[in-house]
């Protein structure tokens, strides 16, 4: 007998509990607005134009990528704007078969954090400047080896026309080739 059997009462399935006489589902139709703010919307601002921008520390230097509107170490007010190369390297690396509709997909997707190339860091710190984001031309293999860590990356970006102003306007990011 499992725990939840012990219990005391009569356990409902949903469709059960919304045929109970009395009991009204109710969806009210809710629309939202919101603004992203001033430092997001330049963020965003600047994805438009193909441009990553961040936000410096006038005392300790740090660039946050998302910006934020003060440091989170030394608390002073950020206003320097800074444009970031928009090269990295993958600092973390998973392989997702959950849509963000949380769907099962047929083909996984790579998806990881990108610590970028940012001044103000140590190298060997877990503080950067990063994103989130899919990651292609890197494979399962790479990911299940451990070789997609500390890869070197660059945006791949939507073509002008088709930038909107947001985070996908970064299609993904792709290894760095050398040569």
């Amino acid at each position: 007998m499992s725990e939840k059997e012990k219990l005391p009462g009569h356990y409902l399935k949903s469709k059960e509990m919304y045929e109970l006489p009395g009991l009204v589902e109710y969806r009210p139709r809710v629309r939202y607005r919101f603004s992203a703010g001033q430092a997001q919307t330049r963020f965003l601002e600047g994805l438009k134009e193909g441009k990553i921008l961040g936000v410096k520390c006038p005392r300790c230097g740090r660039v946050y990528v998302p910006p934020r509107a003060y440091c989170e170490y030394c608390y002073a007010a950020t206003s320097e704007w800074v444009e970031l190369p928009g090269t990295g390297v993958i600092h973390t690396a998973v392989i997702s078969y959950i849509s963000t509709f949380r769907e099962r997909m047929e083909k996984p997707e790579i998806v990881g954090v990108v610590r970028l190339d940012a001044p103000g860091y140590k190298e060997d710190s877990y503080e950067f400047a990063g994103l989130f984001h899919k990651l292609c031309g890197v494979t399962e293999e790479d990911v299940k080896t451990g070789r997609a860590i500390g890869m070197k990356v660059k945006p791949r970006w939507r073509p002008p026309e088709e930038r909107v102003g947001d985070v996908n306007d970064i299609e993904c990011f792709e290894p760095v080739v050398e040569g």
